[in-house]
């Protein structure tokens, strides 16, 4: 019954006969050159392969193209092949000078005070100038908070989560809390110093010597530096004495005769804003050891938990806003130009205002944003000499176009004192960086003979 089986279902199967055709594939490129519909002779296709010639030389193959068409082929893939690496470096150089030094123009500009006709702008400006900064650096330091709150809150957003849609700590809360008491009590340290005839070309001198208290607090700490960032820490506290000393003795005669807050308060502000600057670093350095480097979690936390420290400011800073939405209007680019336009369209924008102070303010919070973006990337894709070396070359940025644009007048020993003081961070910056690599390399080096010693 098996055989029979197997014969009936042989004989049901299909005989294909060896003369039957199968079913032809699609014909390509080379089917067609290779078979001619009118039968002469094919002729090969020409390919242009210049740019596969930039390589020919390397395989023993000649490249029959003249010199300068070589020249120019590889000059264009040098080009193609480096302009991402080229962009994301202008970006991230554009963000930290364009910013931060924006950022500076734009607080300068809000505070700037124009002087009443037949009084002396120097001295007019130095006694009305800091004075206004210290409610408005109030203002602008919680417009600052805010804003980074409410971007951080993209990044810490899970719709997972509700009622708050907060993706789960890394870092416990209260580990914060210590970190943020610092951090706010910081910020109103360096707006309030403002109020004691410190300028802010001084200010940036001043808080570009943070070395000396970030060493003497880590020393204190338990950490040892070597001789040269010693030295370097050694020179950055003679450049910022001989800064500050200059730009006192150029303003005495100001001070007696406006009456102004002692300059020395300023300075005992600035310096005790810097101790807990460094202070908070340490704390900062062992809480990312501890739980990781959770940098976007700290920054957001920072500023949202900070916001109700502001409460008891709340009516200066409602005041201070009102002034500022009454300040004169911005004027609108190309007005010459608007001549040729339609009346109506001209009444419109006429009727446009837009008060100068709050422009200056948005523009000081959204340069901010862009300056901490910037050192963050620049700081993710770079050395920490590298990092040193362009903030500190972004701080000489700044202080000169604070000289240049709103007429700071800086004494010849306060000029002195800012070189130390660059010339001394970059030092220690980049003794620094070569520390922390010998440290890897050692580290590097006890792991690989711990490995060989187990096998």
């Amino acid at each position: 019954m098996a055989r029979k089986r197997r014969a009936d279902s042989s004989s049901t199967q299909p005989i294909v006969s060896p003369m039957t055709s199968t079913p032809r594939r699609r014909s390509t490129l080379r089917d067609l050159q290779s078979a001619p519909s009118d039968g002469g002779v094919v002729v090969p296709k020409v390919i242009n392969a210049a740019p596969s010639l930039e390589k020919a030389e390397m395989y023993g193959i000649d490249d029959p193209r003249p010199a300068s068409s070589r020249m120019l082929a590889m000059a264009g893939r040098i080009f193609i092949e480096t302009i991402p690496q080229w962009l994301a470096v202008g970006a991230m150089l554009g963000l930290i000078f364009g910013g931060c030094c924006s950022n500076v123009f734009a607080l300068e500009a809000i505070v700037k005070v124009e002087p009443d006709s037949g009084m002396d702008k120097r001295r007019m400006v130095t006694a009305c100038y800091n004075i206004k900064l210290t409610s408005t650096g109030t203002l602008l330091t919680f417009v600052q908070f805010l804003f980074v709150a409410t971007t951080g809150y993209i990044s810490q957003f899970d719709r997972t989560r509700p009622p708050l849609f907060l993706k789960p700590n890394r870092v416990p809360i209260r580990r914060w809390m210590f970190n943020i008491l610092l951090f706010f009590t910081i910020n109103v340290l360096n707006n309030h110093a403002f109020s004691y005839n410190i300028s802010v070309p001084i200010h940036i001198i001043l808080r570009s010597g943070g070395s000396i208290t970030t060493l003497a607090a880590g020393y204190l700490w338990g950490k040892r530096f070597s001789r040269i960032q010693v030295l370097a820490v050694t020179l950055l506290t003679v450049g910022v004495v001989i800064a500050a000393w200059s730009d006192q003795q150029s303003k005495k005669d100001v001070q007696i005769s406006q009456d102004l807050p002692p300059f020395s308060t300023g300075l005992a502000i600035l310096f005790f804003a810097q101790v807990l600057s460094a202070i908070m670093g340490l704390y900062t350095e062992e809480t990312y050891k501890e739980y990781g480097p959770h940098w976007k979690e700290n920054l957001f936390y920072s500023h949202l938990l900070a916001l109700p420290l502001f409460i008891p400011f709340i009516p200066s800073m409602h005041r201070k806003l009102l002034k500022l939405a009454a300040s004169r209007p911005l004027g609108l680019p190309f007005q010459d130009s608007y001549e040729n336009l339609p009346m109506e369209l001209r009444k419109g924008l006429d009727r446009i205002y837009i008060p100068s102070q709050l422009a200056y303010m948005v523009t000081n919070v959204l340069t901010q944003y862009a300056c901490i973006r910037g050192v963050n990337l620049l700081a993710s894709a770079a050395s920490a000499l590298t990092v040193t070396i362009v903030l500190n070359v972004r701080k000489l940025v700044s202080l000169l176009l604070s000289i240049w644009l709103f007429g700071n007048r800086l004494s010849p020993g306060t000029l002195i004192g800012a070189f130390i003081v660059f010339f001394a961070g970059g030092m220690y910056g980049l003794e620094g960086s070569k520390s922390s690599g010998r440290a890897r390399h050692r580290a590097a080096t006890v792991t690989t003979n711990g490995k060989i010693g187990q096998n």
